[in-house]
């Protein structure tokens, strides 16, 4: 998941915050209840709507701070004030992010032709924990356009095992290979 710079800010912000507070785990349900609210289009296109005056939008969000830890409510009428209603919009992607990143793990994707059963995405999870040095969790993709093998990738790394990964590969090295002088 890639997120904009303003919303690693904040959420880096809001997470040190929480953190140093004592906080964390109230927050990150706060953070992940928002980001259930936003994934309805229509609350989504009320709360970051500018036609909709803030007070209005604030107020909407009442019953949910009644709910909140105060620092998150704090958070939340700042990002308000400042102009950055957007930031709510990824807020909850970019939290989840940072907490594992505090954990030491990685995210990542192991794209197959068929579903991997949950011992062999252990398998690979710690192949590429091993080779990062951090802890991997990884969630299976079907790509029905691979033939054969895996291509898993976490953050900017890649391992292509695919056939299709293999034949470019093979078809690489040999354009590049020199040629014996005649």
């Amino acid at each position: 998941m890639i997120v904009d710079p303003v919303t690693t800010r904040w959420t880096g912000a809001l997470f040190n915050l929480a953190k140093q507070g004592g906080v964390l785990e109230e927050v990150a349900r706060d953070v992940q209840r928002i980001g259930i609210e936003l994934a309805s289009p229509a609350v989504r296109e009320f709360l970051l709507s500018a036609k909709v005056p803030r007070t209005e939008r604030l107020a909407k969000l009442a019953p949910l701070f009644a709910e909140f830890e105060p620092l998150t409510v704090n958070f939340v009428k700042l990002l308000f004030a400042k102009n950055r209603e957007e930031v709510l919009a990824e807020l909850n992607g970019a939290f989840e992010q940072r907490m594992l990143v505090d954990a030491g793990t990685l995210r990542g994707v192991v794209e197959s032709a068929r579903k991997l059963d949950a011992a062999e995405i252990t398998i690979l999870s710690e192949a590429m924990g091993a080779r990062l040095a951090k802890i991997v969790r990884l969630e299976n993709r079907i790509n029905p356009d691979l033939i054969g093998g895996v291509r898993v990738i976490v953050g900017a790394n890649m391992i292509d095992t695919t056939v299709q990964g293999r034949l470019e590969s093979l078809r690489r090295r040999l354009l590049e290979a020199p040629l014996p002088a005649v």
